[in-house]
């Protein structure tokens, strides 16, 4: 455990400097992707490259471990596959980004975020936790990441019809739409809340830490950007929690 532990406490100072350097420098995709870099490619290539080594590498843990798993074990990887196969494969597919770049270095460092991540999580839980029965924090986990796996996914598909409607951006309005500027970032926090609970181990628990320090900088750019693009963006809204920040 001691090897582990040391990996996991490099990996949270990582996850701390990545939070301040995005609170100062958005990272360059999407509304702030610079379109006139040399090193871009299509967005729906680099999410899917990106972001499919969380569900292999799980995968190739739960083929190999097969036999020595049980259903608890078995449910964790199946819940956390639903995410990602969603993530790397349906989300690319049915969003509106075939126009879209995405600097290439966004995508390698995310590609190795997931490749290291998907390993300690899969570690964590086949040989480090312990998941012989359940208890009410598990099931206080598993209510916990559907809602925010709902928040998120109604979030994006909001923002999905948006760009349907309109070739530029526009202001997204209904569900939490109307409290904060970023419930699809919400949302995916949530979520991985109640991963950590689900789990309860420190590897799920770094990686609910490591959600929060990318995606809250995330949302605050993203409010900045609102408010800075649309004179008539709602002022009452909050950045990420709502009624609160």
């Amino acid at each position: 455990m001691y090897f582990e532990n040391i990996l996991i406490n490099y990996w949270i100072l990582i996850g701390l400097l990545a939070f301040f350097v995005l609170l100062f420098i958005p990272a360059p995709y999407g509304k702030f992707a610079n379109k006139h870099s040399k090193f871009l490619i299509p967005s729906r290539t680099g999410w899917i490259l990106m972001e499919i080594p969380a569900s292999l590498i799980t995968i190739i843990f739960v083929y190999i471990n097969f036999q020595n798993l049980n259903l608890i074990q078995l449910f964790l990887f199946f819940l956390w596959n639903l995410h990602y196969l969603h993530r790397s494969l349906i989300w690319p597919i049915r969003a509106k980004i075939s126009h879209k770049k995405m600097h290439v270095s966004i995508a390698l460092l995310a590609f190795l975020f997931n490749l290291i991540n998907a390993t300690l999580q899969s570690y964590w839980i086949i040989f480090i936790g312990t998941y012989e029965q359940t208890s009410i924090i598990f099931y206080f986990g598993f209510l916990i990441f559907f809602v925010g796996m709902y928040i998120n996914i109604k979030s994006d598909n909001i923002l999905m019809n948006l760009r349907t409607k309109n070739e530029d951006y526009a202001i997204p309005t209904g569900f939490l739409f109307n409290k904060v500027s970023s419930p699809n970032y919400l949302g995916e926090t949530i979520e991985w809340l109640g991963w950590a609970l689900l789990t309860f181990n420190f590897a799920g628990f770094v990686f609910f830490i490591w959600t929060l320090f990318n995606l809250l900088p995330r949302a605050i750019s993203t409010h900045k950007w609102y408010l800075s693009e649309f004179k008539d963006y709602p002022k009452n809204r909050k950045i990420f929690i709502p009624y609160i920040f």
